[in-house]
């Protein structure tokens, strides 16, 4: 049920500060000298190779000494706990994500823990995490675990597009599947409370509706450009699109039926599944966001057209799980519809069942459109 609390203030937040632009990690130094001298750098191995050593580079030429945290690849309880010890031990006064989605909501909790401030540096456009003041966690086997809040948001956001390009365009493509459900939650979740506990404003559908336009306007153009390791004015736009507006649009405009439908799936236990990327199973639950907000065929087709062209999954076979059993299903609806999921958020009536009706209508119009001349 939407706002059982009855609120009745409006609440928008964002990070202090963002940046975009090609090489901007070489400027680090300026934008978080005022941080402290000894940030903790959460990185994975992979990513450290690639924009890590660069980024250390660029602080230790500015008189910081940065110690290595290498992130594991879940964000788990476990995980966070191992390098808050490292972070006390090391005696760190920042933190700093650079990586993806699963990396930076890693370092937002070992900050929280440190009770330091934090910046994010995302190496990709495949997530909104980055601008938020929350975490997604998960168990060690890769289920959805919990959302983790905190008071405030990452204090810089900084966004080198020449690092981004480098990433396979496929992550770019999964950003645009995040980034797609942000205006059709928000619409949805309208006349519930947003993540920071008001009601959405103006300004969140204004800035949900833009990350829209920008996404069907340039989605597929940018998706080329990164193929072609191309930094173009379409991939900048759809690089924030993914992570500015999309961040601040699902935060403070709410999220609905698609996330938790995303978090429903991690249910199935079944590998390709969960080799898919965040984007990619929200992509899905796009799908059945549309059907249970009643859109019109062309609507739905509207945005099935987007997605084919950048290759998102709208099928449960394009998932891996095809052949997924109707207790599987089940199973994904009533996590769907866990206590506090935010497909509440919809002021409508919504139930295990209608949503387990919604998946399975939802892979049928997917595989009609695709099976389409």
């Amino acid at each position: 049920m939407p706002n059982p609390n009855r609120v009745t203030e409006k609440l928008f937040q964002s990070p202090s500060k963002y940046i975009q632009g090609p090489s901007a990690i070489h400027n680090a130094g300026k934008y978080l000298s005022s941080f402290g001298t000894a940030p903790l750098l959460l990185a994975d191995e992979i990513v450290y190779n690639i924009a890590g050593k660069e980024l250390t580079a660029a602080l230790e030429a500015s008189n910081f000494k940065v110690t290595r945290g290498i992130f594991g690849g879940e964000a788990s309880k476990d995980e966070i706990a191992q390098h808050t010890a490292r972070g006390k031990q090391n005696k760190v006064d920042f933190v700093v994500a650079l990586g993806g989605g699963k990396t930076i909501d890693s370092a937002k909790a070992i900050a929280d823990d440190l009770g330091l401030q934090v910046a994010v540096l995302p190496t990709t456009a495949s997530t909104d995490a980055p601008c938020s003041a929350l975490s997604v966690l998960y168990r060690p086997n890769g289920e959805f675990e919990h959302y983790r809040f905190y008071s405030s948001n990452p204090t810089v956001v900084l966004v080198d597009t020449s690092v981004v390009v480098k990433a396979p365009p496929r992550f770019l493509a999964a950003g645009i599947g995040d980034a797609l459900a942000t205006n059709l939650e928000a619409r949805s979740a309208r006349n519930s409370p947003n993540f920071g506990g008001g009601l959405p404003t103006e300004v969140s559908a204004a800035i949900g509706a833009k990350c829209e336009e920008i996404l069907f306007k340039y989605g597929k153009q940018a998706v080329e450009a990164n193929k072609a390791k191309a930094v173009t004015p379409a991939f900048e736009a759809v690089v924030e699109a993914n992570t500015l507006l999309s961040g601040l649009g699902f935060e403070s405009g709410g999220l609905a039926a698609a996330h938790a439908i995303h978090n429903g799936l991690t249910a199935i236990n079944n590998h390709t599944l969960h080799t898919k990327m965040h984007g990619e199973k929200v992509a899905f639950g796009i799908v059945c966001q549309l059907i249970l907000d009643n859109a019109s065929s062309s609507e739905i087709d509207r945005y099935l057209t987007l997605m084919k062209s950048v290759e998102l999954p709208m099928t449960l076979g394009e998932l891996g799980i095809g052949g997924a059993t109707d207790e599987e299903l089940h199973r994904v609806a009533s996590l769907a519809c866990a206590p506090n999921e935010t497909i509440w958020n919809m002021d409508r009536v919504i139930t295990p069942e209608i949503v387990f009706h919604a998946i399975k209508g939802a892979d049928a119009v997917g595989r009609e459109f695709l099976a389409r001349p």
